[in-house]
């Protein structure tokens, strides 16, 4: 039986941002559950924690002075302020992600991800996730039940807004089967992963093979 090669990597952020009610939670839950290398972003926030929520697993809670901190000197990848809290991915926590081969996944909108884009630069992967149609995408944001008719509209004018930002994704999935849509998402972060510059281990592979390859032609 041949041994697989296995060549060190570094990891790489994804970034899937969609409307509401495309499917990007479940989505992003199905790619977490397959794919044990891919970890979730924890974001900082300086609002209080809500009831059930937990440090370090749903967001990092700080005050404000330790976010400004974060903020003025380069400590955070993103960052926004949303109804007088303040939210931000941290950068260190994401880049020894990275050095350990592992990928980071981030729930941001159009806003948050061009601010990560220009900071990670090359080690950032973007998808953007299509409803397969308005009716679709109404009719998903009612089943849920979560939300009054007022609010549903509002989510679909919303929506519009945010579908106008697809065209500054690098890939565009349309979910129109779940299935056939975190097997598009799977085959991304695969290729992505085959990219000459993330394959750390591959110059010295090439090297070693070319010189054996040398050797047995001298012999």
């Amino acid at each position: 039986m041949e041994k697989r090669v296995e060549l060190k990597r570094r990891g790489l952020g994804l970034i899937i941002s969609s409307p509401s009610g495309a499917g990007k939670t479940t989505l992003s839950r199905m790619l977490l559950e397959s794919e044990p290398h891919v970890v979730m972003s924890v974001s900082v926030t300086t609002r209080p924690p809500r009831p059930g929520e937990v440090d370090g697993r749903d967001y990092h809670f700080i005050d404000e002075d330790e976010f400004f901190r974060l903020r003025d000197t380069g400590g955070l990848l993103e960052w926004a302020e949303v109804f007088g809290n303040y939210y931000g991915t941290p950068r260190r926590k994401v880049e020894e992600a990275f050095e350990n081969g592992h990928d980071v996944l981030f729930d941001v909108d159009w806003q948050g991800a061009q601010q990560i884009v220009e900071a990670l630069r090359c080690d950032v992967v973007t998808i953007f996730l299509l409803p397969p149609s308005g009716h679709e995408l109404a009719y998903r944001l009612r089943k849920r039940a979560q939300d009054p008719q007022e609010v549903i509209r509002k989510r679909m004018a919303g929506a519009a807004g945010e579908i106008a930002h697809w065209a500054e994704y690098q890939y565009v999935v349309v979910n129109d089967v779940l299935e056939e849509a975190l097997a598009d998402i799977r085959a991304i972060l695969r290729a992505e992963h085959l990219k000459r510059e993330r394959r750390q281990g591959l110059s010295a592979f090439a090297r070693n093979l070319i010189a054996e390859l040398k050797g047995q032609g001298d012999g």
